[in-house]
């Protein structure tokens, strides 16, 4: 990516190739400049030309010898003469430009003059405007303006760059242009580009810290622009090539034609590059990345321009600090609503367990991870992509024996436990919560290695060969992306992340205190309650038996005497009266049956199962005999997909949920064939609560091909004496009978529901608990 270098170091000629080696290189001390330009050194107190590239005669007309000693008034008129000595005293190392005509020069051409300060020399570098035909040089403020405010209004940190990088795309007109941020070990990779159609992409290359050997990232830091017109240019030296004084090549720190190492030059070829801008992106005084200007062939580009694009490059450093901060917010955000969200659940639910991983948002969401997992009360629920329960189980064990902190976290669990290594692809990194460490109750997140495969700009190799007594390091040869393994390192958590968790575990501490302190009052009240209880039970004895004699006993003598009444006096009566004591026994048959559904429930609700091995089969089959006349008499069939299970159960309360089922069955049916099937229910059905799983009920069910049921009455038809109908339709009835069968269906542990669609039948499932 940057320059790669020459050793010229004596000492290491023969000697194995290092990155030491690499980091020895004198790169700010070359001696050479590039051709599209030259340069005069001036000595500062003289003003006098010390040293001067030789290509001045071929730019100036003028030999090197003939500007040596002499000021600037060999090259320009008074005008510009004077122009220049104003601008000496105010000198430092950074550019000024000057545009002036060389008017002692054949031609009078005009020059683009760069000046600055450094090394006790004073520097003139010139660009020649004649070769304006082959840059890019034409720029205007409203194109700046709209440039700064696309950088301004930026929503990330990639949007930011993203926008810079076609910014200075749109701005030089170069192939390539791409945003590389350098990683805390000095490896960097490309997080934005902008690039010409056809071009393979480089975004998400990675390059190996070696591209930019130490020296060359301190020149960066001086010097934030590099630009490279021709990759193939023959490097002009200096002439003489030491300083006369210090006897050594002039420090070219920021000289803008400052030639670049043979190696350099050979990667960019490597890589197809015909010229080359590099842009210092610099943070807090650090070496932050690199907006890196790729064009597959020559191009030259005025210093305007590049100054230009070095302005907008400072502007993105000044911005990525704020952009940073930004995004860091905005994920800030997430987790706080994340985790708000979740310790809503948490409070507000009956579970709190419940809370943490069956809504919206789970404990997973609340970070940037692969998956979590909830150990508590000898349980594991995990949630996403997580390490088997055993291997769960082998961490929290090494847990509750290697760290005693409250919130525990690694990038690299196997660097810490050998035995991690076999999670690296669910769990390189932990995020750990400790609840109640001595019971092995914990909070898990896990992240995944970083990447299980980082792809390279080719092989971070280089080959030593001796060119002419120097040792060389061949660059790499080939530029595609190969992957080299990452192993045991997953993406660290960052200050924030271990912040929330913290106050995850604070406010699941505070929830399980208050939880204990409800169960210990509510422990203290189950007693109180459990005699109050036993006296309710007592009244509702005493009340059943009151409704069965006290209240069941007028109510037939209401009764008998209306049916006295109609039977003695009915022709002394006119057709009203007829009608009303008809009436009279209707309601009262009604009410003694009313009561006597009222009855069978409390029993049914107060009955204590007698549980036994109970063959449904059997059940089913008693059930079916004594309904075979009502059968016949309705023209129903019944079959039964068997065989059903066998199971521990109350056979009496069973025959009688068989029973009001299948009379249901035939009762609110209208087809002159009526079919019931009664067998297991598919292995999918679940009720309501969520019960059905086949580990741990029974489920059954009833069909039929009678009128069905709306959705909305799928809850009502359960509800004590709730008719859908009239009371003299379908056989009449209370409406009693369903809700005895789904209470003696809850005494055995499950829960009873129905399917239906209005015209096409009903299935009611029913659930039983294998656990009785």
């Amino acid at each position: 990516m940057a320059e790669l270098l020459t050793l010229t170091d004596e000492s290491l000629v023969g000697a194995p190739i290092t990155l030491t080696n690499c980091d020895r290189e004198p790169i700010h001390l070359p001696g050479l400049i590039q051709p599209y330009g030259f340069l005069l050194c001036l000595d500062e107190q003289t003003r006098r030309v010390v040293q001067a590239s030789a290509n001045t005669r071929e730019l100036l007309g003028l030999a090197p010898e003939e500007l040596l000693g002499h000021g600037l008034e060999r090259l320009l008129g008074p005008g510009a003469l004077a122009e220049v000595e104003a601008l000496w005293p105010t000198l430092t190392e950074a550019a000024r430009l000057l545009g002036a005509r060389l008017d002692h020069v054949a031609g009078q051409p005009f020059y683009k003059l760069v000046l600055h300060r450094y090394d006790q020399l004073l520097w003139v570098e010139g660009e020649p405007v004649h070769h304006a035909s082959t840059s890019t040089s034409a720029f205007d403020l409203p194109s700046l303006n709209l440039a700064l405010g696309r950088l301004l209004s930026a929503d990330t940190l990639l949007d930011l760059c993203q926008g810079a990088a076609e910014q200075v795309r749109e701005l030089i007109g170069f192939d390539r242009v791409a945003v590389y941020r350098f990683a805390p070990d000095d490896s960097g990779h490309v997080l934005a580009e902008a690039l010409r159609p056809g071009l393979p992409p480089w975004l998400g290359l990675h390059y190996p810290a070696t591209d930019i050997p130490k020296q060359a990232r301190a020149m960066y830091l001086k010097n934030w622009l590099r630009f490279i017109a021709d990759v193939d240019y023959a490097p002009v030296p200096l002439v003489p090539p030491l300083h006369p004084r210090t006897a050594r090549p002039p420090d070219m720190t920021y000289a803008v034609l400052r030639s670049v190492s043979p190696i350099h030059l050979e990667y960019l070829r490597n890589m197809g590059s015909g010229a080359t801008m590099t842009i210092s992106l610099i943070q807090e005084g650090k070496l932050w990345g690199m907006i890196t200007c790729h064009h597959q062939s020559p191009r030259l580009v005025s210093y305007e321009l590049r100054d230009l694009c070095q302005f907008l490059g400072k502007t993105l450093s000044a911005l990525l600090g704020s952009k940073e901060q930004q995004d860091q917010q905005a994920y800030q955000a997430r987790i706080h609503l994340a985790q708000a969200r979740l310790l809503e659940h948490v409070s507000t639910g009956e579970n709190f367990v419940a809370g943490l991983h069956r809504h919206t948002p789970t404990i997973r969401d609340v970070f940037d991870c692969g998956g979590a997992a909830i150990c508590l009360a000898d349980d594991i629920n995990c949630i996403g992509a997580t390490p088997s329960v055993a291997q769960i189980d082998s961490l929290v064990a090494w847990l509750r024996t290697h760290t005693d902190q409250p919130v525990f976290h690694t990038d690299s669990y196997a660097r810490l436990n050998p035995a991690g290594a076999a999670l690296q692809a669910t769990a390189s990194g932990i995020l750990a919560v400790a609840l109640a460490p001595e019971q092995g109750e914990y909070l898990l997140w896990f992240r995944p290695e970083q990447a299980r495969t980082v792809t390279w700009a080719g092989r971070d190799e280089k080959t030593p060969r001796l060119v002419n007594g120097e040792v060389f390091l061949s660059p790499r040869q080939s530029f595609e992306a190969w992957k080299q393994a990452v192993e045991h390192t997953a993406t660290p958590w960052l200050p924030l992340e271990l912040e929330a968790a913290r106050e995850i575990r604070q406010h699941l501490v505070e929830v399980r205190l208050k939880v204990f302190n409800e169960l210990q009052a509510r422990a203290a009240s189950l007693v109180r309650l459990n005699v109050e209880l036993e006296r309710s039970n007592d009244e509702l004895d005493a009340f059943a038996y009151v409704a069965s004699h006290d209240l069941k006993e007028p109510l037939r003598g209401i009764h008998n005497y209306a049916v006295f009444l109609l039977e003695d006096y009915a022709t002394q009566l006119d057709a009203e009266g007829v009608s009303r004591l008809e009436t009279l026994v209707r309601l009262s048959q009604r009410m003694e049956a009313l009561i006597e559904g009222l009855l069978q429930l409390s029993r049914v609700g107060r009955l204590e199962l007698t549980l036994a091995e109970t063959n449904l089969n059997d059940t089913l089959a008693g059930v079916l005999d004594l309904l075979q006349p009502r059968f016949e008499q309705t023209h129903t069939t019944v079959t039964v997909a068997g065989p059903l299970p066998i199971i521990h159960g109350s056979e009496v309360g069973l025959r009688e949920v068989f029973s009001n089922l299948i009379t249901n069955a035939m009762r609110y049916n209208e087809q002159p064939e009526k079919r019931v099937a009664v067998g297991v229910a598919p292995a999918a059905a679940r009720g309501p609560r969520g019960t059905g799983n086949p580990a741990d009920f029974h489920v059954l069910c009833v069909q039929d091909n009678g009128i069905g049921i709306a959705p909305r009455h799928f809850e009502n038809v359960f509800k004590l004496f709730k008719r859908l109908h009239a009371p003299e339709k379908y056989g009449g009835g209370t409406g009693a009978g369903l809700a005895i069968a789904k209470k003696m269906v809850e005494k055995h542990g499950g829960e009873l529901w129905v399917e239906s669609v209005p015209g096409e039948g009903s299935t009611f499932f029913f659930s039983l608990s294998k656990l009785l």
